[in-house]
């Protein structure tokens, strides 16, 4: 009996130490994607809602509430896009238009859109929602859609990233 005691307790202390450390890993994941039906460039933004609770808190105030109040979804959503911009190597900036946000089980999307400029050879990125409140917050960008899938990480001291595209 005892044996049973001592491992079912090892097991509710690992399952509960193992939930505090997955509260503790900061990360967003984005998707830039390129619609060739649309001929729009597509950015989808997923937050962890568990972490934009805590964010929203932070940045707009204790009762700043992310699941119950627009108001707060919209600051939230005008806050990541304050965040995230992208452009050219020689500096022409790409601007994007809000698509919208949602709520759906346990994430926060923020969307955003704008048309694929006519010539683009590469992309620079940046990404710094949450980073700001948390150095430890790591947001990771897929770009779908011309070529290859590519992958960019913004951790650390990381502000710009770039992507080239192959044009065959």
């Amino acid at each position: 009996m005892f044996k049973l005691l001592t491992r079912t307790i090892a097991g509710l202390l690992l399952i509960a130490a193992s939930s505090v450390f997955a509260h503790q890993q900061k990360t967003a994941i984005s998707t830039i994607l390129f619609n060739p039906r649309t001929e729009n460039i597509e950015v989808m933004h997923r937050f962890n809602l568990h972490d934009a609770e805590h964010a929203v808190r932070h940045i707009f105030g204790k009762n700043a509430d992310i699941i119950g109040s627009t108001k707060t979804q919209q600051q939230f959503s005008a806050y990541v896009s304050e965040r995230f911009a992208m452009g050219t190597q020689d500096g022409q900036a790409i601007l994007l238009k809000s698509a919208g946000f949602e709520i759906d089980g346990k994430f926060f999307w923020v969307y955003q859109e704008t048309a694929e400029p006519e010539q683009l050879d590469n992309l620079v990125i940046k990404h710094n929602a949450l980073r700001d409140l948390w150095p430890s917050q790591i947001n990771t960008i897929n770009v779908e859609g011309k070529g290859d899938i590519q992958t960019l990480t913004f951790e650390d001291s990381i502000e710009l990233l770039k992507v080239e595209f192959d044009h065959h």
